[in-house]
């Protein structure tokens, strides 16, 4: 009934393709944006800023620059994380060199940078694909991270090595550094992604995603019909570079407020990696299911584990209430093996946790944490198994049920 389309004409081709054709989109849209804006700033706490909200919209950003160029335009790239180190630097080195730069301006300005260095390693892909293109980018992990080491210039000469964040001011206000408070720091992040968002969806969506796509479903058909692979991917990979590149930044001063060359390492870019592939290649909301999974469902198992008492408590009553409700939903929805598969794993974890709960079982921080690294890759096989294309792909097919529902075809 919520996605009910009657009624809903279509009397145009513009129509016919608007970015929200069925109108609860739109509405669903606004409810979300109006949490992001309104709700999550004033409802927050310090905890949640810092280890929810902040870390999953940067996370989701360098997914989608990373998806731009795997999930649009069918490189393979492993060098995220040094391309988000180029970002960081560069706006350090600004902020430094030029302390009177507006902030939000430098950290915008860091991704051309990084659009730079990713065309010129992205080069090899006029040449090479696929896995030989995967090991180039990987060069380029490591070219870069030694060169963060090993280049003093960058770090300005400091002696640990690392990049400090200085307080930086905007308009009578610290946005960044030790003296910036969390909120203001999240509507910085927000507003940055919520642009490069917006730019994305209308970049895929043109003639450049057109010839991205074409290129990534077969290059050499691309170029019979006239498309040049030249100019294709390597904007792929300077618009890939420049978003990571802001994530980059984002990263550091909005987040971390210091780093060493090393956070940047290997790890990074396999996070981002998986982060894009269990959210659905080649879709711009994939990257923020995959965050939410990825980053911030450790999180949320950390906090309920250690949390536990006698007596259940509110978080506990309200986690449990949604898993059963999940389960419930998905059974009822799909009515399908994986829809079976799926309601019975979240009853199964519905009844440990509540025997937990009601037991007083607590558990030590050292095993939460191995804990976790389970149930997050468990899950993250279990999604990949019910359906390879990602989470973007399963709320599609939730989506399409619920648009003809309660009829079954």
């Amino acid at each position: 009934m919520l996605y009910r389309t009657a009624g809903q004409f279509k009397t145009s081709y513009i129509a016919d393709q608007a970015l929200f054709p069925v109108k609860q989109d739109a509405f669903l849209l606004g409810i979300i944006l109006a949490l992001a804006w309104i709700v999550f700033p004033l409802t927050a706490s310090e905890f949640t800023f810092q280890t929810l909200l902040i870390p999953i919209l940067i996370y989701a950003l360098a997914a989608m620059g990373l998806n731009i160029l795997t999930g649009f335009a069918g490189q393979l790239s492993l060098g995220t994380g040094a391309f988000m180190g180029v970002g960081a630097y560069a706006c350090y080195k600004m902020v430094t060199l030029m302390p009177w730069m507006n902030p939000i301006v430098a950290i915008l300005l860091s991704g051309v940078f990084s659009a730079g260095i990713g065309v010129v390693f992205g080069i090899p892909s006029l040449r090479i694909k696929g896995f030989y293109l995967a090991i180039a980018t990987l060069a380029a992990q490591f070219f870069l991270v030694w060169l963060f080491e090993k280049w003093a210039w960058l770090y300005n000469y400091n002696a640990s090595g690392a990049i400090q964040v200085p307080n930086l001011e905007m308009f009578g206000v610290f946005v960044s550094g030790p003296q910036a408070a969390s909120v203001t720091e999240y509507y910085i992040v927000l507003f940055v992604v919520t642009l490069l968002t917006l730019l994305c969806i209308n970049l895929t969506r043109g003639n450049l995603g057109r010839t991205w796509k074409a290129t990534r479903d077969m290059d050499i058909a691309a170029e019979l019909i006239g498309i040049n692979l030249m100019k294709s991917k390597l904007t792929a990979f300077a618009v890939s570079s420049y978003v990571v590149g802001v994530a980059g930044a984002l990263y550091v001063f909005m987040w971390k407020g210091a780093a060493e060359p090393n956070v940047f390492d290997i790890p990074l870019s396999f996070q981002v990696l998986f982060i894009a592939i269990i959210g659905g290649l080649g879709s711009i909301m994939g990257n923020y299911l995959g965050a939410i999974l990825i980053v911030g469902l450790p999180v949320v198992l950390n906090v309920v584990a250690g949390t536990q008492v006698f007596e259940i408590s509110t978080p506990s009553a309200i986690l449990l209430v949604a898993l059963i409700a999940a389960a419930t939903f998905l059974f009822w929805v799909a009515r399908s093996l994986w829809g079976v598969g799926a309601a019975i794993g979240f009853g199964a974890v519905t009844l440990i946790y509540g025997y937990a709960q009601l037991q007083g079982f607590r558990i030590d921080s050292a095993l939460i944490e191995h804990i976790n690294v389970m149930i997050v890759g468990g899950l993250i096989i279990f999604f990949l198994i019910i359906e390879p294309h990602g989470l973007n792909q399963l709320w599609r097919l939730i989506r399409e049920k619920l648009i003809i529902w309660p009829f079954p075809h």
